[in-house]
This record gives C-alpha cells, structure tokens and sequence, in this order.
C-alpha cells in the first residue's frame, strides 16, 4: 500500500494563511544580493512567505517583513520586491 506524504504548509507573513508553498510568494534574503524575490522558492537563504500583493504591503506597513528575515529592508528594496510580487500575480501584463 503507497504511503501518501504530507506537503509542509507555509504561513503568510501579513495575513497569517496558512497554504501550501507553490501558492505562495517567497521573499528571501541572501548573502550576495540583500532582499530579493524568489519566484521559483528555491534560493539558498532566509525566507517569508506572503499570499498576495495586499499583503505584502501590509507586511511592509508593519515591518513583519524586517522581523521575519532578521535585517534592514530598504525602501528601494520594498518597492523592487512589491513590483516583482505584483508581475508575478498577473504573469500576462507587461511591466509598462
């Protein structure tokens, strides 16, 4: 009989959903690059999790963000990662 694995649910940082990790957006910090988007949640480093653009924005707000990778966030790096985040909620728009 095929044993069934469980998939490890992740938590949104700025509303607290908890959902699988392909349905979320994975922001990471890492050594060489500070603050970055992580669309395919695979970079090496530390992560958070947010379900949409809302919030992300609310995480932003309520520095949620700078608590859970442990550092500083720029506001150019907010801005970068926000516009990222949006792009990849509506993959068939264009930047402009």
């Amino acid at each position: 009989m095929p044993t069934t694995t469980k998939k490890r649910q992740r938590r949104c940082i700025g509303c607290g959903a908890t959902q699988e990790k392909g349905a979320l957006h994975r922001v990471v910090r890492t050594k060489e690059d500070g603050v970055q988007f992580d669309p395919s949640g695979r970079v090496a480093g530390r992560g958070a999790y947010v379900c949409s653009a809302a919030c992300f924005a609310q995480a932003r707000k309520s520095r949620k963000l700078e608590r859970a990778l442990r550092c500083s966030v720029t506001e150019d790096d907010y801005e970068r990662v926000a516009r990222e985040v949006a792009l990849a909620e509506a993959p068939g728009k264009n930047e402009e």
